[in-house]
């Protein structure tokens, strides 16, 4: 999946940087991802760790993440997704709000994907409450769902516009497609959708991953059509030229508010190792971070380089600097 801020190519060295800096097996620690995302570090350390903990405000993000352990028969799922495949499209909420020739004149899908959207949607809420399929296969079939979307998706990676004309890629047909699911029989996890200076309250362990918003990039605004599918709450009024639902502003999006958010966070937290990624053009300062995690116990910090995403139109080198910074609580 496209995401705003994805680790997936800096997995190995989290990796790296974690298991080097702390002296316990790693299959002894418990792992919390606090900012989980769409869950790729936390993926990276589940078969890695003892037990792991995946959080993220985000429903989208609850169900991706949930989908990951699903328990369900790739037999049973395969079956399913034929079906879902089959289906007719309808024009719902999805093709009337943000679609080629739909009422509020959006073009986030073709005509054709917006109702196929809807069809599927409702098919298995449907299923869902009828009590044809369970909590479980619920989620996993949300999920399906979500990715497949994003592949036919009208936009340049997120969701706060569309282009003005279809790119290929949103020309093909929408196809639901197997998700990747965890080989392990009995992982030890728990996901929830919290906000993160809460949650960390209830929640204790060896090893806290941070990722939080680097500036002022909205996740709840950026994606908020995920949002909309997965919960598909169709009782609302999309606002603006984007079809925005309303959400929660994230402290660490607000440049006023982030300094405060982030020492509470690592102030509260009750693990022992701290690790928080943080590149060179976010909101907190590398010396601010220092000495904030310094005054709480002993410091370190890893660095990478990469080429960050970069439009056609940018300007600049496309490259940033990757700060993990490193807490051992005293």
């Amino acid at each position: 999946m496209n995401y705003l801020g994805s680790k997936k190519r800096l997995s190995g060295f989290i990796y790296n940087v974690i298991s080097n800096s702390v002296k316990l097996k790693l299959t002894d620690c418990s792992f919390c991802d606090l900012f989980a995302g769409t869950g790729i570090v936390g993926n990276y350390f589940h078969d890695k760790v003892k037990s792991i903990i995946y959080n993220d405000r985000e429903y989208y993000s609850f169900v991706i993440n949930s989908a990951f352990y699903s328990k369900i028969s790739d037999e049973k799922y395969r079956a399913m997704l034929a079906k879902l495949n089959q289906l007719d499209g309808r024009e719902g909420f999805i093709f009337n709000q943000y679609s080629e020739c739909g009422t509020a004149g959006r073009l986030y899908f073709s005509a054709e994907n917006g109702k196929k959207i809807d069809a599927i949607r409702m098919d298995i809420e449907r299923r869902f409450q009828n009590s044809e399929i369970d909590q479980d296969f619920y989620i996993l079939l949300l999920a399906t769902l979500l990715k497949a979307v994003d592949k036919v998706a009208n936009t340049a990676s997120v969701y706060c516009a569309y282009l003005k004309t279809l790119k290929i890629s949103a020309t093909k047909n929408l196809q639901l497609l197997p998700v990747k699911k965890t080989s392990l029989s009995h992982p030890d996890y728990q996901i929830f959708s919290q906000d993160s200076n809460k949650l960390i309250t209830q929640v204790k362990g060896d090893i806290l991953y941070l990722d939080p918003p680097y500036n002022g990039r909205e996740y709840g605004s950026y994606y908020h059509l995920l949002n909309t599918i997965a919960l598909y709450d169709i009782d609302f009024e999309p606002r603006g030229k984007a079809g925005l639902r309303r959400y929660n502003t994230s402290k660490f999006c607000l440049k006023s508010e982030v300094e405060n958010a982030m020492f509470n966070l690592l102030q509260k937290c009750d693990f022992q190792h701290i690790f928080l990624s943080y590149n060179n053009e976010g909101f907190l300062s590398y010396p601010i971070i220092k000495e904030m995690m310094n005054g709480l116990g002993t410091y370190s910090c890893s660095t990478i380089e990469y080429k960050r995403f970069q439009s056609k139109q940018a300007m600049g080198t496309g490259r940033t600097v990757e700060y993990l910074h490193h807490l051992i609580k005293h």
